[in-house]
């Protein structure tokens, strides 16, 4: 059952959603050649708890850390370590934060120092297909709406869409229907209405779409090494057919 939330749900996950926004920009200032994953993810769980909210990710399944640091090849879930970002790498860094009883869930991917051209196609496709996949997040369009237009955005770029992995529903739980896959045809599933709240999440390959999870039971690489990026807001569905609320939109 997909849960539509109130004007007074959705001010309060707005007020999420601007924690999200500053912690965005602190991680923006600290991504950079010689800074560790993890240092990362104590700078994010820091921030977090000093602003009043809770690392949503946190032993969730048993996952270890406070945010997912995906680097080049890692799909999602990666776990922060004590690898050195090097000059030339992508890092899509995955946000969930829990605040005053709702979730809020956000990925945005990196680059770190100057990367080469197909890293930043990859970048600008996948970025360019959450926007694609946004702009049908409208009511009385379906969910499939959705899926179809990040699937033809990334392909038409000539990258490839993950399948194993998707978006969803968020609000009073970090995972709630629907489940939203980035590819398939469109018009299909429930329709879309006003106070939906959604995480939508373009999982792009730059080489073939297969993946596989390593011995941790958490990472998800890319199965030819090809680079892979990852771009998440959290949505809510606005009425009348108008552009959706971006409620982690920070740039």
């Amino acid at each position: 059952m997909i849960i539509v939330k109130s004007d007074r749900e959705i001010e309060i996950m707005k007020e999420g959603g601007k924690m999200v926004k500053e912690l965005f920009l602190l991680l923006k200032e600290n991504v950079k050649e010689g800074v560790t994953t993890k240092e990362l993810d104590r700078l994010a769980e820091r921030f977090i708890k000093k602003s009043g909210g809770r690392p949503a990710f946190k032993g969730y399944g048993g996952f270890p850390a406070s945010i997912c640091t995906s680097v080049n090849e890692v799909v999602i879930h990666g776990i922060p370590r004590n690898y050195e970002l090097k000059d030339g790498d992508i890092i899509g860094i995955d946000v969930g934060i829990l605040y005053k009883g709702y979730f809020t869930d956000t990925a945005y991917t990196f680059s770190v120092g100057k990367i080469d051209g197909l890293k930043e196609k990859l970048i600008e496709a996948t970025k360019k297909s959450l926007y694609a996949a946004l702009d049908k997040a409208r009511a009385g369009n379906r969910l499939s709406d959705i899926s179809n237009a990040v699937q033809t955005c990334v392909e038409s770029c000539g990258f490839s869409v993950v399948r194993e992995f998707c978006g969803h529903g968020v609000g009073k739980e970090l995972h709630e229907d629907p489940q939203i896959v980035n590819y398939g045809p469109p018009n299909r599933g429930p329709i879309l209405k006003a106070g939906m709240t959604l995480a939508i999440e373009p999982m792009i390959n730059a080489g073939a779409p297969d993946v596989a999870i390593l011995k941790d039971g958490w990472t998800v690489v890319t199965k030819d090494n090809s680079p892979s990026a990852h771009f998440e807001h959290t949505i809510a569905i606005a009425s009348d057919g108008k552009e959706p609320i971006i409620i982690t939109e920070w740039e």
